[in-house]
């Protein structure tokens, strides 16, 4: 009967078996990050960006490259570095003598799927050159604004900020991520089972494993079709007190924003969609809040220098409140 009552209000069988498709696949590489690998994908669908952080060498370009390989699409990667310019990114103005006029050259940032890698390792400069494109979707040179192309989607990867050579992200670029990804290294026996995998790859390329799941095309209509989902009144109140809750805590020195609280609405929304389910649920707000919110809460000195975390904190808000059902 449940089936029935879905398939008569919004069909969502193409997306889940496409994501489960794009699941397996991925799974076939990477082993265990099953929470990155879904909330990657969730970001895709609810048109959001993602900012992946971990120490070196725990897969994070890797699900990255694999996730864009999944979607049918272009891709492109800009490792950043202390030296790259804003042009590095978004592209130059040419001259041709000849016909005596500039023509502006696009940068690897005009793509489908763009991976920044070691994001925090360029300085503010050149991280000022994303803010436009990435809330927007477009980038304005030389006074002409450019648009980018549809599905458009950041996934940016950083290293720990107390690591070598990084910068800390200002806090209006952190704001732009749907989504910021804390990836633990892999237990013991996940390690054992990384080293049998890439063994039994021999000397085929992981990439060429990986067999493309969804279009562009599809991914556009998805998110149109997502941002139709049902949520009810009472879950759109608790979204707006949960936020409002992280200005007012005392271990907050700056709470999040109501960008946050957008976010979280269309996080809950594809999460829904993932699901198969055409309606929002607590759960699906409650799956996405820490990712949401944890790089949008500025602690209070006294408490990072406790240790505290933001995961903590976020956990601390959501015991507080009652969660409707």
């Amino acid at each position: 009967m449940e089936e029935t009552f879905f398939e008569n209000r919004t069909d969502l069988t193409d997306l889940h078996q496409a994501v489960q498709s794009i699941q397996q696949e991925i799974r076939r590489i990477i082993v265990g990050q099953d929470e990155m690998i879904r909330l990657i994908i969730t970001a895709l669908l609810a048109d959001g960006h993602v900012l992946i952080e971990g120490v070196p060498g725990v897969a994070k370009t890797l699900t990255a490259k694999l996730v864009a390989r999944c979607v049918d699409s272009q891709f492109s990667r800009i490792q950043f570095t202390p030296d790259l310019m804003p042009s590095d990114v978004l592209g130059t103005p040419v001259f041709h003598p000849k016909e005596a006029v500039f023509e502006f050259k696009k940068g690897p940032v005009f793509s489908n799927i763009v991976l920044v890698d070691e994001v925090n390792r360029a300085p503010a400069k050149t991280q000022s050159a994303l803010l436009e494109v990435m809330e927007e979707r477009q980038a304005t040179i030389d006074g002409k604004t450019y648009p980018m192309p549809m599905p458009f989607m950041v996934i940016a990867t950083q290293n720990p900020v107390e690591h070598e050579g990084t910068y800390r992200l200002p806090e209006a670029q952190l704001d732009r991520f749907l989504f910021k990804i804390m990836v633990p290294y892999p237990s013991e026996e996940e390690e054992t089972q990384i080293l049998s995998r890439f063994h039994e790859l021999g000397n085929e390329s992981p990439l060429d494993v990986i067999k493309p799941a969804l279009t562009a095309q599809q991914i556009i209509s998805l998110r149109q079709k997502i941002k139709t989902l049902i949520i009810e009144e009472k879950l759109i109140q608790f979204i707006a007190r949960l936020v409002h809750q992280t200005r007012n805590h005392k271990s907050v020195y700056l709470g999040a924003s109501p960008r946050a609280s957008l976010a979280l609405m269309n996080a809950a929304k594809a999460n829904a969609a993932l699901s198969g389910r055409d309606f929002v649920t607590p759960d699906d707000i409650l799956l996405v809040t820490a990712p949401v919110l944890r790089h949008r809460i500025v602690l209070s000195p006294d408490k990072e220098m406790e240790g505290v975390s933001e995961d903590d904190v976020i956990k601390q808000i959501l015991q507080a409140m009652e969660v409707p059902r």
